[in-house]
């Protein structure tokens, strides 16, 4: 019997996570949740904090001195004679323990801790741009799967009609009303948009495998939700300090930072690092005890080839990532204004879809239609306007795709920077 009960609650509780995964994929999937899904499960965002921890950790640690040295031996000990292998009976043997110190400067010590730092600060900064290709990246394969599954739609529509459109066909034809080419065409209108329909299903599929790239098995739930495509903060003016916070930029300036501080050690190493030394050395009974005490200096008799080199090789470094960041600087700047040119551009075609073409192609159909039930046109022609009205359809679906995806590419240029809401559109 307690077997029994055990299977059921088992069994029970099976039953019970599966129907929780069942409610769990029907759920929609806003595009908020994608993004927020994607960064808190990048294993990319996680392994660089772990490194930028460790950093941190590493740069408390550069600005300490260096361990001291314990130094442990015997001096002068006999090896022939009668007194050899003895630590007593010459006087000149010693039993010796010592201390060693190296006494780097402050400054250079300050230098260093500051270079970890800045180490620490670099992650951060690519860290920040990881958060944002992961916002950025899920945002377009959601925007991609959305769009594809609503010209899905709009093509099982124009199918459940062309099918339609064939009965009708094959009827005028029984009845001597059309002709046998006027099925042909309406067999091939169906044929056409299945062939659509294949090539729509295939990007909505891929679509969903970039999305499980981010978000695994949430990225089969369906996208739902409007997206504010029509607005963006750049739009009411952008200028350069807009792209004071972009992180790619931030990890540049990081590493011109860094570089400025290598320039700083290299000529902090012109000034030679003192190291201090106290012995104690113990002799036989007979003999007194002695104390030793000294300081190495290293001495740079050839600094035009080896100091100065080294300040020179910085420098040169230092003068590549100013090049790198000026050069990243403008590339980010006329990327930028390039994505805002399209944007502004979609818009207006999105506009016009919706105001002109697609009310007109609609009218064509439609007029097409009742000619031919009138017996005043061919089905050619209402089969023309029909594929002339999907083809726009699609093309419309198409544009506010690629105007939304250039939005999504604005929008989420900084790690910082919050989704808008308002104006949103539901495709």
């Amino acid at each position: 019997m307690s077997f029994r009960l055990s299977f059921a609650r088992r069994a029970l509780f099976a039953g019970a996570v599966l129907l929780s995964l069942a409610a769990r994929a029907a759920e929609p999937l806003t595009l908020e949740e994608a993004q927020r899904l994607a960064v808190t499960r990048s294993q990319q965002v996680v392994a660089n904090e772990a490194t930028a921890a460790g950093a941190r950790r590493l740069a408390q640690a550069a600005g300490q001195l260096p361990d001291p040295v314990l130094k442990v031996g015997i001096d002068n000990l006999p090896v022939s004679g009668p007194d050899r292998f003895s630590l007593t009976r010459d006087f000149m043997t010693m039993r010796r323990i010592g201390i060693m110190q190296e006494l780097p400067g402050a400054d250079k010590r300050r230098l260093r801790a500051q270079r970890a730092a800045q180490d620490a600060l670099r992650l951060q900064a690519e860290r920040d741009l990881l958060v944002v290709n992961a916002r950025r990246d899920s945002a377009l394969a959601w925007l991609d799967r959305r769009y594809a599954l609503a010209q899905r739609d709009v093509l099982l529509r124009q199918a459940d009609e062309a099918r339609l459109q064939v009965e009708a066909a094959e009827a005028s034809y029984r009845g001597a009303r059309g002709s046998q080419a006027d099925v042909f065409a309406a067999r091939t209108a169906v044929s056409l948009i299945e062939d659509k329909l294949n090539q729509v299903d295939t990007q909505a599929r891929n679509a969903a495998l970039m999305l499980a790239r981010w978000l695994g098995a949430d990225a089969q739930r369906l996208p739902s939700g409007s997206v504010p495509w029509q607005s963006t903060e750049l739009d009411k003016g952008f200028t350069i300090e807009h792209l004071e916070d972009h992180p790619a930029l931030a990890v540049a300036a990081a590493q011109l930072q860094a570089a400025q501080l290598d320039v700083a050690l290299a000529q902090a190493g012109k000034r030679p690092d003192w190291t201090v030394e106290a012995t104690y050395s113990q002799r036989g009974p007979a003999y007194s005890n002695m104390v030793s005490v000294g300081v190495s200096v290293p001495l740079q008799l050839d600094r035009a080839n080896r100091q100065d080199q080294e300040v020179g090789a910085r420098q040169a470094e230092l003068d590549a990532a100013l090049a790198r960041y000026e050069d990243l600087l403008r590339s980010e700047e006329a990327e930028v204004s390039v994505m805002l040119s399209d944007w502004r551009n979609g818009k207006t075609r999105v506009d016009r879809f919706g105001a002109s073409l697609l009310p007109l192609a609609q009218q064509r159909t439609s007029a097409a239609l009742a000619a031919y039930r009138g017996g005043k046109g061919e089905l050619a022609a209402v089969l023309a306007a029909r594929r002339e009205e999907l083809e726009l359809q699609m093309q419309a679906l198409t544009v506010e795709l690629d105007t939304a995806r250039a939005w999504a590419r604005l929008n989420f240029l900084t790690a910082g920077h919050a989704m808008a809401t308002g104006n949103g559109s539901q495709p």
